[in-house]
């Protein structure tokens, strides 16, 4: 049993409706990130964004995450993870909030730099909760359930964007995800005698204790096998859309439809990471197979060489398969923690490497894409982060002591 383990109060059995609310609190906010891109047009008409503005309003929450997340976990672990993710809820519908009243860009702006701060507040707390709510054979599996918050959330908000745009507009999209927030917060204030920990028997500095967490190596390789599974996924999201339309005369709504089904199926591959390290497979093990995989299928999609059908099929492999990597890297917390003081901190890392993908995939793809015309050299990009996910993988496999790093 870990230190982070000993320390929490020891669950006779899980408090799963404790889980699944730390769970909705990631999808609520993850539906944050995933809105703007569908509603840019209205917002860009409304608003009379420049193209920078757009790009800064849509990028806003992943600048912050690649720039703050390990501030927001440092800060998290001496707030408590509790008061955290409610104060995250909070600051995230504020945001929404002030966006109804905007009159500007800056005020638009501004409500985004809200709302991703709340985000990332609840991403490196929420994990802390659902762990201190888990019997410890269980703690694995849950942090499995809640590597696919991201995916979940922003595939839920493309997937009733076209039932509700319609008629409700892009407010429509801020009232949905507004009341995903209200919900969840109900959900996790109604819950919360579960997320109870014991108290520490000497408190020590924070940064000693922050420090302790990141003088291991482990989760630095993690982080980064974080980073290249991502550079990966964002170049498929970028790519699909934009092939579906331009290049196949697919009509909008059918595009939307299947990009939508291709980021929604890297849940279950997260619940199958989740899955497997509960029955003890190598995190590192997870890694290498799935940035194998998700390496040759890239070479498939981004070679125009196989029909649009297997194309297609080998982006949802690569999805998928590809869920294996988060749920591997995002359940360490509760491992390489050694007090529950430190899961914020790891969480803030993970998520602070797992945002390069966002942050510097699309600008450095299109530059290639750009420069030939051709989609194939994306290929550049994502190979070599494949790559690099599996040496990191077998990397991580030498180093780790037991399975799975037991709890």
């Amino acid at each position: 049993m870990t230190a982070a383990a000993a320390t929490t109060t020891v669950q006779p059995r899980t408090d799963w409706p404790a889980v699944l609310a730390a769970v909705l609190c990631g999808v609520a906010v993850a539906m944050n990130v995933g809105k703007v891109p569908i509603a840019m047009s209205e917002l860009r008409a409304e608003f009379g964004l420049s193209l920078v503005a757009a790009g800064w309003v849509s990028s806003m929450i992943n600048t912050l995450g690649v720039t703050t997340a390990l501030l927001f976990g440092l800060l998290g672990d001496r707030l408590g993870a509790l008061r955290m993710c409610l104060a995250g809820l909070f600051i995230s519908a504020l945001g929404g909030i002030a966006a109804f009243l905007a009159g500007s860009e800056a005020a638009l702006l501004l409500s985004r730099f809200a709302e991703g701060a709340g985000v990332v507040a609840v991403a490196v707390s929420a994990p802390a909760l659902l762990s201190a709510a888990c019997a410890p054979r269980d703690r694995r599996f849950a942090l499995g359930i809640w590597s696919g918050y991201l995916p979940a959330g922003v595939g839920l908000v493309m997937l009733l964007a076209p039932l509700i745009m319609p008629p409700g507009g892009w407010r429509g999209l801020w009232m949905l995800t507004l009341a995903a927030i209200l919900l969840s917060a109900l959900a996790i204030h109604r819950a919360r005698a579960a997320y109870h920990l014991a108290p520490i028997a000497v408190e020590r500095h924070p940064f000693v204790t922050a420090k302790e967490a990141l003088s291991q190596p482990e989760p630095w390789l993690l982080a980064l096998a974080m980073g290249a599974w991502t550079l990966q996924h964002y170049a498929l999201i970028i790519w699909l859309p934009t092939f579906l339309r331009e290049q196949r005369g697919m009509p909008t709504a059918m595009a939307a439809l299947l990009s939508c089904l291709m980021v929604l199926v890297n849940v279950p591959g997260n619940l199958l990471g989740g899955s497997l390290l509960h029955r003890n497979f190598r995190r590192g093990s997870l890694i290498a197979f799935a940035s194998l995989v998700t390496g040759l299928s890239g070479v498939g999609i981004f070679l125009d060489v196989f029909p649009d059908a297997v194309r297609y099929a080998l982006c949802l492999t690569l999805s998928f398969t590809g869920g294996l990597i988060p749920a591997s890297v995002l359940s360490a917390s509760a491992c390489y923690a050694r007090t529950p003081k430190q899961i914020g901190t790891l969480q803030g890392l993970f998520i602070q490497c797992g945002q390069i993908g966002p942050f510097i995939g699309p600008p450095l793809i299109a530059m290639l894409v750009a420069a030939s015309g051709l989609w194939r050299d994306a290929l550049i990009v994502t190979g070599s982060a494949a790559l690099l996910g599996v040496a990191l993988g077998l990397w991580i496999r030498r180093r780790e002591t037991a399975p799975s790093c037991a709890d």
